[in-house]
């Protein structure tokens, strides 16, 4: 059985009473129901999210067969958020907003594997990661298996950032622009940096 954590059970237990306010019931009513719905939507994991599968040695697919191995992509997005005053320095991001550091890991068809969220808008994208990585249930990434991420994580077993001090993605924003280059070197560069911001979209768009 699933253990869950204190932010988990403080999130459960405020969710219990803004029902309880707002729809005037007993406490015992609103349990029942809604664990009666929580244990419908975790018989769903399996549809929302999947399992990744690696790009297999002799792919042919003109998007990935650069990157054997890899699993997919991640990134993190802010999502604002309301919290009570004494607590909004912790979540204002590099931005000035008040919000939430959510990752998203995304497999090769852009399905999410992974969404990790609760951590501070101050929290940097390393950070979040170690989280995820070190959780009971978290993140896992098989061995010789990586995700492509940006240059706000480690580049260490598991994840690929991109080259430092090269700026590949200004100029080249769709997979069909890379079917132009002739440059072999530069190729996996320019499909890394596209890969990731399409990571980055899907998960602000569904998040």
């Amino acid at each position: 059985m699933r253990t869950l954590s204190r932010k988990n059970i403080e999130i459960l237990v405020l969710l219990k009473a803004i029902m309880h306010r707002n729809f005037k019931r007993s406490g015992q009513t609103i349990s029942k129901y809604f664990h009666g719905v929580l244990h419908c939507v975790l018989k769903l994991h399996s549809t929302f999210l999947v399992e990744p599968q690696p790009v297999p040695d002799d792919s042919s697919d003109p998007r990935w067969g650069k990157f054997k191995g890899c699993l997919g992509a991640l990134d993190d997005t802010y999502i604002d958020v309301l919290v009570p005053t004494p607590d909004k320095d912790r979540y204002r991001n590099r931005k000035g907003h008040v919000s939430v550091n959510v990752l998203g890991v995304c497999d090769k068809d852009m399905k999410f594997v992974y969404v990790l969220t609760g951590w501070e808008g101050y929290a940097v994208d390393s950070r979040v990661l170690h989280d995820a990585i070190n959780r009971t249930l978290g993140l896992r990434v098989p061995r010789g298996a990586y995700y492509l991420c940006d240059n706000g994580y480690p580049n260490c077993e598991g994840f690929l950032t991109p080259y430092k001090g090269v700026n590949y993605t200004s100029r080249w924003t769709k997979i069909e622009d890379l079917k132009v280059l002739s440059n072999e070197e530069k190729t996996p560069k320019l499909r890394h940096g596209v890969k990731k911001n399409l990571v980055t979209d899907k998960t602000q768009s569904k998040l």
